[in-house]
């Protein structure tokens, strides 16, 4: 009979398919609810926005600090997954850093309320903020390469930079109906091109 070495660790049981489908449509009912009515959103919306019942949703996240960091986190996977497959499926390099660069604005003026959500628990708006930037800045940084590799676009931005100006211009987006962050960014990827 084998030997059992008890000091070993333990494998970390992945959740089934199941629960991830039911994490995602509570996390997809939340971000729909944050969008429509900000982050102060009663719980008992996004339940039913979901089709669960509130105890469901506490069971999952039981904070709501705990809810609108995984939200933020499943929204920034999904900016950082599009990069890739935009670059596979878009005519040109170009086309697709304005297209992820859209959803990156997108993702942007959606979130307003989190830093004042987040205000109690300022470690947790710290570890959001550092996996925003270690998740989208390679991205970012893939869709340039790209385009400088055809010839499509000046060699000489970063994507921090990038994306930093980028959230510059959709600071103002939620407060002033006059201001147009997205025609400003349009503006700013056009005028990246070679001409």
């Amino acid at each position: 009979m084998a030997e059992i070495d008890s000091g070993a660790e333990q494998p970390v049981p992945r959740k089934r398919a199941d629960a991830r489908r039911n994490e995602k449509t509570l996390l997809d009912a939340a971000s729909a609810a944050f969008v429509a009515s900000g982050v102060d959103v009663p719980v008992r919306d996004i339940a039913a926005r979901a089709g669960v019942g509130v105890g469901t949703i506490y069971r999952h996240f039981p904070t709501r600090a705990d809810l609108i960091v995984a939200v933020y986190r499943h929204q920034i996977e999904a900016c950082a997954e599009a990069g890739p497959a935009l670059l596979a499926d878009s005519r040109t390099p170009h086309a697709a850093l304005e297209r992820w660069i859209n959803l990156f604005v997108d993702f942007l003026i959606t979130k307003h309320g989190l830093a004042a959500a987040l205000q109690s628990d300022a470690a947790a708006f710290q570890t959001l903020h550092a996996y925003f930037l270690d998740r989208l800045v390679p991205v970012c940084d893939q869709l340039l390469d790209a385009a400088v590799a055809a010839g499509e676009i000046r060699p000489d931005l970063d994507a921090y930079g990038l994306l930093r100006g980028v959230g510059n211009l959709c600071v103002g987006a939620g407060s002033d109906p006059r201001y147009d962050a997205r025609r400003l960014v349009q503006v700013l990827i056009a005028g990246l091109r070679l001409h």
